[in-house]
């Protein structure tokens, strides 16, 4: 069984940076993609970044040029650097793994950005 474990959220002031961290324990394919999805409060979850296994990346318009998902595929881990965060990047944020049928989400990391 997979399982996804994140770190790394917190209370940040706007302007100020985080980096989340999802860590996949388990039966994993080599070929995947690991991304970060955020639920803001009575919205849906979005997407906000992506990486596939052989590093190709998909960002969000609102966080491109201030966000960065990178991956350690040694260490089955995805991170995703946030600077400059605003008050509009709150939310729960939640680490994904696909691979062939499998849809594994982790529990979620709550980021908020105060004014």
């Amino acid at each position: 069984q997979v399982r996804l474990e994140e770190s790394g959220g917190g209370l940040v002031q706007a302007g100020g940076s985080l980096r989340l961290s999802c860590a996949a324990s388990g039966t994993i394919f080599s070929i995947n993609v690991m991304g970060w999805y955020r639920q803001a409060p009575g919205k849906q979850r979005v997407l906000v970044a992506t990486i596939t296994s052989g590093g190709s990346t998909n960002y969000l318009d609102s966080v491109k040029g201030r966000f960065t998902i990178s991956r350690d595929n040694a260490k089955n881990t995805v991170y995703l650097q946030m600077n400059s965060l605003k008050p509009e990047d709150t939310g729960v944020y939640y680490c994904n793994l696909k691979y062939g049928l499998g849809n594994v989400w982790g529990q979620g990391t709550l980021v908020t950005v105060s004014s």
